[in-house]
């Protein structure tokens, strides 16, 4: 039962495409931090999700074992392990453009996850599955193919990068308005889509990202 909610709200989106491509059920807000190695590469893509309180009580309802209304280390560490496995189907969320080409990411090697203030906290790094030079222009952002879980960045600032080769670089962050995003792909932006959002990727034309000229 858990893992079948996890599954509707969107972290699994393994079921529902049609439902899910209607709106959004679920509402986190997003921080993701690009980080340059020594090498002139980006080395990772950390990350924190916070969650709505709606979906945040989903969770507890389902993995609250002892019954305290809330949610203990091993409680939380199973909840992490869950979204760790149901997510890579998905690239953990995550949109890599190198100079026109997506870039996958790896597995991380663990979900940190909290419960405050009555939401949940998702914390992890992913790494790119290639190398990935600072080099020309990089797009970086974070969401969900499926369009079930909205995922926002309250200000420019919860976009940012980390590390001296990286922060030479020219940067802005883009939020596309989704009227210009119709208008511009009208002949791409198929009934497929519309049907069945992650079988065409398309949706991460909509999302926010942080773009990159080196």
């Amino acid at each position: 039962m858990k893992m079948q909610r996890l599954v509707m709200a969107g972290l699994a989106t393994l079921v529902a495409p049609a439902l899910a491509a209607a709106h959004p059920h679920i509402f986190a807000e997003a921080r993701l931090e690009i980080v340059s190695d020594d090498k002139g590469e980006i080395g990772e893509l950390r990350n924190v999700w916070r969650f709505d309180e709606l979906f945040s009580a989903s969770v507890v309802l389902d993995f609250d074992k002892n019954s305290n209304a809330t949610l203990d280390p091993d409680e939380l560490k199973e909840v992490g392990q869950t979204v760790l496995e149901s997510l890579s189907e998905y690239n953990y969320y995550t949109t890599i453009s190198d100079n026109g080409k997506s870039v996958k990411v790896n597995k991380p090697d663990s979900i940190t996850v909290d419960y405050k203030d009555n939401q949940l906290l998702m914390m992890f790094a992913v790494k790119p599955a290639e190398a990935l030079p600072l080099k020309g222009k990089l797009s970086f952002g974070v969401y969900d193919p499926t369009m079930y879980t909205a995922m926002d960045f309250p200000t420019d600032d919860d976009l940012t990068v980390v590390g001296d080769k990286i922060e030479a670089c020219e940067r802005q962050v883009v939020r596309p308005d989704p009227d210009e995003v119709l208008a511009e792909n009208k002949d791409t932006l198929t009934d497929a889509f519309w049907n069945d959002p992650t079988g065409t990727d398309m949706s991460k034309l909509f999302a926010t990202r942080i773009e990159i000229k080196c």
